[in-house]
């Protein structure tokens, strides 16, 4: 288990630093407030979590909304027998 904090950590943060970051202040204010019994540094925590999963929930339903299906593009045809001419530089006009 200690081996799979640190990879899911960085990934988040790599992902989405600023949600990322959000997300742990929130949660180390709400376990302050919790564990000191300030009740509005909890709720302060509680709602900045909140916040950041709804905000990053409404970033992903508004990505899925703006990317329809398509079939990929493909620059060349499937079979091509047409072959690529081949590059030779003459002898008589060098490269400036």
């Amino acid at each position: 288990m200690n081996v799979i904090w640190p990879r899911m950590f960085k990934s988040a943060y790599r992902r989405e630093p600023v949600l990322s970051f959000l997300v742990t202040v929130g949660a180390v204010d709400a376990i302050i407030g919790g564990l000191s019994q300030h009740g509005s540094l909890l709720f302060f925590g509680v709602s900045t979590v909140g916040v950041a999963i709804a905000l990053r929930w409404w970033q992903v339903q508004r990505s899925k909304a703006l990317q329809p299906e398509q079939a990929p593009k493909y620059y060349l045809p499937p079979r091509s027998t047409r072959h690529l001419p081949v590059l030779s530089i003459s002898e008589q006009q060098p490269p400036n």
